[in-house]
């Protein structure tokens, strides 16, 4: 399928699985505004290739003013905005007498709310235009728990459930809203805990192994490349009765 003609908005998309999605909605044919922190001067040239549109904002998400800023500034660029992919996320692993009440904020402000402020400004311009895709990366953690992750977590479940409060208000258009939810991705959160596990021994390969092991019985990662995929049959007419789904891509995670 192409996305000629369309546009989207990726947030937390210079790295990681925003990137790979957004790498593949451009490749697709679609103009696209990334987000993200950082110098965006090589991704921009590498999505720039596929000869769409592709521009940046940094909004800092946990902001609602710079979110409708952000918004703003994707509807300008490219008369408007098609597909919304709310991918920005924030971590911190501690037990929960012992988590930092700041820390909660800041992941339920990014991992949440940034989410709801992200469709609540979308939505009134895809129902003028009459199509949308909204596609939410929540997480495996969004449908089963782990311990010492409680604003991941309870962020995540909230997702999933806005996911299909929001595919329910638009069940009667051609906008739809899903949720993926990948089990590990070897992002740079990812790679943090990889990092902590192995400060004991040094050895990286048995820290990536043990934390496959313990819950993804694939001992495969999911990739940014694969996510990006699942997005683009997202926003095609094929998935067009695909509302209010959770989608998991967790190497059997939760088959178990």
């Amino acid at each position: 399928m192409t996305l000629n003609g369309k546009s989207a908005l990726v947030t937390g998309s210079t790295s990681g699985i925003g990137l790979g999605i957004a790498r593949r909605l451009a490749e697709a044919g679609a103009d696209v505004m990334l987000n993200g922190f950082g110098d965006p001067g090589p991704v921009l040239a590498d999505l720039r290739r596929f000869g769409t549109r592709v521009e940046h904002h940094g909004a800092d998400v946990s902001r609602p003013e710079q979110i409708a800023e952000m918004i703003e500034a994707a509807e300008r660029a490219f008369g408007g905005l098609d597909i919304l992919v709310n991918n920005a996320g924030i971590q911190h692993v501690a037990p929960v007498e012992a988590f930092p009440a700041e820390r909660w904020d800041a992941i339920i402000a990014i991992n949440l709310s940034s989410v709801y402020h992200a469709i609540r400004l979308a939505l009134p311009g895809m129902r003028r235009r009459g199509w949308g895709r909204i596609v939410n990366v929540a997480s495996v953690h969004g449908l089963v728990a782990s311990a010492q992750k409680a604003a991941y977590v309870a962020a995540k479940h909230g997702v999933i459930g806005l996911t299909k409060v929001v595919a329910l208000e638009t069940a009667t258009t051609a906008i739809t809203c899903n949720a993926l939810c990948p089990g590990w991705v070897l992002t740079p959160l990812v790679q943090q805990q990889i990092d902590a596990r192995a400060q004991a021994d040094g050895d990286l390969a048995r820290a990536r192994r043990e934390l496959l092991s313990e819950k993804q019985p694939s001992l495969e990662f999911v990739t940014p490349e694969q996510l990006g995929e699942l997005t683009l049959f997202l926003c095609s007419e094929a998935a067009s009765q695909v509302r209010g789904a959770a989608w998991n891509v967790d190497g059997g995670w939760l088959a178990q």
